[in-house]
């Protein structure tokens, strides 16, 4: 499942193609025809991004929520869009021009396919309200509330990993984030959450701002600090369909970069946590 600055930046792709300007929508595959009769001829008036949700609010009053999933995704090109291959939910197209103001387009039209989304659907105004509090601060928006977070997670007896996962605590965060604040934080993944100090929920929270805005402007994951990166070790490149560099995510059996202990594995709650057993000795 994408994590949330995978949906930060496709909130800012969405709102280059098209905010501002009118935009047709159809439902090729017929799930979402009803919806996408109700957005066509609306100008998109912005977008944003919460967590793992994407919101396209549409000058009608009504805003498009989608959230990805563990099969969503998204295409896009300019022109004329192609012939619809597959399964599209959703089909957007606009010619460029700007109702109100917003982003030059780069050329005379755009067009956007989604796929296999686990939601898309419209909301009313007091349902966005009602999707932004049930969700967690999410660490990329500047509204965050990380207080907010830390009142949960320092009354609770569960683990931290799974605290940071549960997207009610903290939005936009999924496993690779929280593994790899974790391990750079030195805190076990099956630490208590009353036992997390306030300094050293500070301390994470920065951190998981950082890697998280790290990752909208890269493109991809990158956890790894300057000093243990392949360039000064010597050591092999990771090779992973996930991509970027990592401390213990998808590494298990393999030396720690720090220390050179062996990555460990195991489970909680359905769900594979990674951890290195000396730099990760359980308490803050």
């Amino acid at each position: 499942m994408p994590e949330g600055h995978t949906i930060h930046r496709l909130a800012a792709r969405h709102a280059e193609l098209f905010a501002g300007a009118e935009v047709r929508a159809t439902s090729p595959q017929g799930r979402f025809a009803d919806g996408a009769a109700l957005l066509s001829g609306t100008v998109l008036d912005g977008t944003e991004a919460y967590g793992k949700h994407l919101l396209h609010h549409h000058a009608n009053g009504l805003t498009l929520h989608v959230h990805l999933g563990l099969y969503g995704k998204f295409a896009d090109g300019s022109g004329e869009p192609p012939p619809p291959v597959g399964q599209v939910r959703l089909r957007l197209t606009g010619d460029g021009s700007r109702t109100r103001s917003g982003p030059a387009a780069s050329d005379g039209g755009h067009w956007l396919d989604l796929r296999g989304p686990n939601a898309c659907e419209l909301l009313t105004p007091p349902e966005v309200a009602a999707l932004r509090d049930r969700l967690g601060p999410d660490p990329l928006r500047a509204d965050a509330d990380p207080a907010r977070a830390y009142a949960r997670i320092s009354r609770s007896a569960t683990p931290l990993a799974a605290l940071l996962l549960d997207q009610s605590v903290v939005a936009g965060t999924g496993l690779i984030f929280v593994t790899e604040a974790l391990f750079r934080a030195g805190l076990s993944p099956l630490l208590p959450g009353r036992e997390l100090t306030p300094a050293r929920w500070r301390e994470l929270w920065a951190d998981l701002v950082h890697l998280m805005a790290q990752a909208v402007e890269a493109g991809r994951i990158d956890t790894v600090r300057d000093a243990h990166l392949p360039e000064a070790t010597g050591r092999a490149p990771r090779v992973d369909r996930h991509g970027g560099e990592v401390y213990v995510y998808r590494r298990p059996g393999q030396p720690c970069h720090v220390c050179g202990d062996e990555v460990r594995r195991g489970e909680l709650a359905g769900r594979n946590l990674y951890w290195c057993p000396t730099c990760q000795p359980g308490r803050p």
